[in-house]
Order: structure tokens, then sequence, then C-alpha cells
């Protein structure tokens, strides 16, 4: 049997009641609070206080404060009057029960109400933030269309200088044939007014001071129109440092280091910037090594579609150049334009073989950027077999193989719910 607590005390003012609860050890954790309109229960284990009030209170403003072994009570009448006492006269069990009953269906009604009250908040808040983020999205969407249409305008006029280019090239191609003939009629017309050499005769003897003017003048002519002799050969000595390779003799990759060498050389010796379509670029603008820096700049202030721009000019400016595919996929990757990711890379791994120490870092790179491409495919087996191969390359990157243990643990994950 509970014990029914009896010992308390009040006071009042017209507007509200205030009610001093001593109970020995009460605490928070454990004090169960009920208050209604027009009844107020605590119940403490062993100790139980029920009071059923004169008159209605506020019951969501009045309030209930524990500590020192007291709960203070601070009830807020609905009506400003004083009350005759704190409970209610003549009030029998039928009537406790009663007022029980109806004080607990209409806290389970405010309940119910205060639940439907903040679901609904939630949904609304929901729904802003749904609202929000549409709108932010559709702001990238535009900002991306308008980058789009930004560079295909600049590609328009590109495409229109060079037409222009090529119709001011034809046009000086195209000289009509009179003017050919006049031109080379000219030509003969100058030429035949030349001094022919005719052969020397001796001056006449009665005019001795003449004769060796005449000579004099026909002598400085003929020095005036000859050609200077051609500069005499010579050689230049160029000592070139020997390349020492980091590998013991018995390890050594010279023959492959060499291949790598030459097919480099190669491509360089293959690039041509004479051709029509690039007449109108500036000089360095024709430069592969410089357009691959163009774009790594653009790169780092997240330019991703220019920079991929001035890898396609680079890339057409010469095709052997691994680097340019391997930055390119970066691009793609950011872009998310998985496939052409995967093709870059691919394309990288291609050039950049045989496999020496000179470029392992760009091979580690591309099997890890590929395998990034096919992991966000959800091709993830595909994807583990880049890392896997990066790793061999380089075996103490301890971020690939973070990454690929997280791409193992999806896989067996997979794998296991497949099995379910």
């Amino acid at each position: 049997m509970p014990v029914r607590v009896s010992d308390f005390s009040w006071q009042q003012t017209p507007a509200a009641v205030f009610l001093s609860l001593p109970l020995r050890g009460v605490c928070v954790r454990d004090a169960d609070v009920f208050c209604g309109e027009s009844y107020l229960k605590v119940n403490f284990p062993p100790f139980l206080f029920e009071l059923f009030l004169y008159a209605p209170i506020d019951d969501g403003s009045s309030k209930a404060k524990i500590g020192n072994d007291t709960i203070l009570f601070t009830l807020y009448k609905k009506e400003p009057v004083v009350w005759e006492s704190l409970s209610m006269p003549g009030v029998d069990k039928e009537m406790m029960q009663r007022i029980r009953e109806k004080s607990i269906l209409q806290a389970q009604e405010k309940a119910k109400e205060a639940t439907e009250a903040k679901a609904t908040a939630k949904r609304e808040d929901q729904r802003y933030a749904l609202g929000e983020m549409m709108k932010i999205e559709e702001e990238e969407r535009k900002k991306i269309e308008d980058m789009k249409e930004n560079e295909r305008k600049k590609a328009s006029r590109e495409l229109e200088a060079w037409k222009e280019c090529q119709r001011k090239a034809e046009e000086q191609r195209r000289i009509p044939k009179k003017e050919v003939c006049r031109q080379r009629k000219q030509a003969e017309e100058r030429a035949a007014l030349k001094p022919q050499s005719l052969p020397r005769k001796a001056p006449p003897a009665h005019l001795p001071t003449r004769g060796r003017n005449w000579e004099n003048i026909f002598s400085e002519k003929l020095k005036e129109d000859r050609v200077p002799a051609p500069r005499s050969a010579g050689r230049i000595q160029i000592s070139f440092t020997p390349r020492v390779f980091p590998t013991a003799l018995r390890e050594s990759q010279v023959a492959e280091e060499e291949e790598w060498l030459h097919k480099q050389a190669e491509a360089r010796r293959a690039l041509s910037t004479d051709l029509p379509e690039f007449c109108d670029l500036k000089e360095e603008e024709k430069n592969p090594d410089w357009l691959k820096e163009k774009g790594n700049k653009l790169f780092a202030t997240e330019n991703y579609l220019a920079a991929v721009n001035a890898y396609n000019l680079a890339i057409r400016l010469n095709s052997k150049i691994p680097l340019l595919y391997l930055n390119r996929a970066a691009c793609h990757l950011k872009l998310k334009n998985l496939h052409k990711a995967i093709e870059d890379s691919s394309k990288a791994l291609e050039l950049l073989t045989p496999p020496v120490a000179d470029n392992a870092n760009a091979r580690m790179k591309a099997h890890v950027r590929r395998g990034t491409a096919f992991c966000q495919l959800e091709l993830y087996v595909e994807g583990l077999q880049d890392y896997e191969a990066a790793l061999k390359i380089d075996p103490d990157n301890t971020v690939v193989q973070n990454d690929a243990e997280k791409i193992r643990s999806i896989i067996q994950g997979t794998a296991l719910t497949s099995q379910d």
C-alpha cells in the first residue's frame, strides 16, 4: 500500500496558488508528476499524493520545481478569485474516479494534439527544405547550362575564325594566271635592262686617264653584283650528363627506359603545328606542354569544363602524351562523365608502356581514377581490380589501401545480402 502524503503547505493570490510538498529523497528522475485542470498527482514510491483542486487551473502554464527533498508547485488559476480551500469539498470515491478519468482523457487529447502539431511542423520543415534544395539544384542546373552555352558560343566563334582564315588562305592561293604572266614579263624586262658583260677593250692611246676611270667604274659594278662567299662550316662540342638509373645492375631496366624515352622523343618529333586549323592560335597555344599547364591551373580553380577544352586541344596537337589523358580523366571524374573517365584512364595506361620507374606514379594514378569511376558506376569488382593493381605499384600508399578495404567491405556486404 502506498503511503499517502498529507503534510503540505500552500498559499494563494487571486491569480495563482503556491503549494509546497515535502518528500524525503525526492529526485527528478524517479518522481511521477501529473497535473490536470482539476486534479494533481505525485507518485514517488512508496509515497503518493493526490489533490482534487477547488477550481480549474491552467495546467499548460503551471510549473513544478523539485529540489532539497521538496516539490514546489506554482498553479495559475483560470479565473482570478480567492479560493475558500485548496481541495474540492464533499468529494466521494465515485466523483474522484470520474475526475481522474476526465483528467487523463484531457491529457491524452492534449498530447495527441501536440504530437500532430509537431508532425505538421516537421512536414512543413521538410517541405520547405525540399523546396530550397530544388531551388539550389535549379540554380546549379542553370549555371551549368549557362556554362555550356558560353562554351558553345566560344567554340562557334573559334570555328568562324578558322573558316575566315581558311577563306583568306584560299584567296591567296587563287592568284589569276594573268597576274602571274604579267609579273613574269616584268621580271624579264628588268633582266633585259641590266648591263651585259662585254669583252674588255684597251682604251685609246690618246685618252689614257679616261680609260682608267672607265675601267675602275666597271670593276666596282662587278664587285657590287658579286654574291658573297658562303660561310665556313664549324662544329660545336656538347657534352651530355650520363643518365644514372637507381636500380642495381642485375635488376636494371635500361632497355625499357631507353624504349620509353625513344617513344617520347618520337611523339615530340611527330608534332606538327603547321596545319590550317591551328593557323589562328598563338605561338604558346601550339605547345602541348603549355596547354597541359594551363589545364592544370584551370583544374585547380575548379573550372573543369575549360580544363577539358585545354586538354582536348593539346591532345589534337600531340596524341602520344599520356599525362594529357590522365589529367582529362580527373576532370571527367569531377564532371561525373564516368565512361569518359574510364576511356581516358585506359588510354593513358596504354601509352604508359613499358612499365618503368619513371612512369610508375602516373600508372598508379590511372588505375586509381579508373577504379573510382568503376565504383561510382557500382561496378565494385572491376574497381577493386584497379585498386589492387595500383597497390602493386605503390604498396605503401595508405589512402589507396583504405579505399580498397572499403570496396572489399561493400562487395562482401552485397554478397551477404544476396545470400540472405
